[in-house]
């Protein structure tokens, strides 16, 4: 979300003549921050389990649905593996597997659900080579194909400097939750 949200402050910073200070990460270690810090106006987290934490604990004041993002399994660009768009193949041991950290942000809780769902989250967190707190590290080990495939956010493979070497092949309906990201005021 830090594209769109960084031409969002650009604009109600000239607008309202004000600085607006963009902290970014895992939905976990921002909630982390949150909690130790009690600073912040606006939380933008990718999974609803976040918020519903925020509610519990009194860390917000109010939610506003802002949109959702959605699943995607992610392969080399032109998928020279001929991977198909199947959540079995996470349990493949010939593949370098790359999965988010479900303690750290929203993509790695939502593989935990839709692996839970699907009966199979300690095989492939088993049969995982890297489980990470950083998308970033995801995209270049894409991108110099030190893996051959993961899980993230689907926008995540259509940013331009994306797109060139990534490829998003659909979840199973069945399986995949889409999580609405909700914009949350910090009490």
């Amino acid at each position: 979300m830090i594209k769109p949200m960084t031409e969002i402050a650009e604009i109600i910073e000239k607008q309202e003549k004000c600085e607006i200070i963009i902290t970014k990460g895992g939905s976990g270690n921002l909630l982390k921050s949150i909690r130790i810090n009690k600073v912040g106006d606006l939380y933008l987290p990718g999974s609803d389990s976040y918020i519903n934490t925020c509610l519990d604990e009194g860390l917000v004041t109010e939610t506003i649905h802002v949109g959702y993002n959605k699943a995607a399994i992610m392969v080399q660009e032109g998928n020279p593996r001929n991977i198909p768009a199947d959540l079995d193949v996470f349990l493949n041991k010939s593949y370098h597997i790359h999965l988010e950290n479900p303690e750290s942000g929203s993509i790695g809780r939502e593989t935990q659900k839709i692996f839970e769902k699907k009966g199979v989250w300690d095989e492939v967190l088993e049969n995982t080579c890297t489980l990470t707190t950083d998308l970033k590290d995801m995209h270049e080990d894409l991108k110099e194909k030190k893996i051959d495939l993961a899980i993230n956010w689907y926008a995540t493979a259509v940013w331009e400097e994306n797109e060139p070497y990534i490829d998003a092949l659909p979840i199973d309906e069945d399986y995949i939750c889409f999580k609405e990201k909700t914009g949350v005021r910090v009490a």
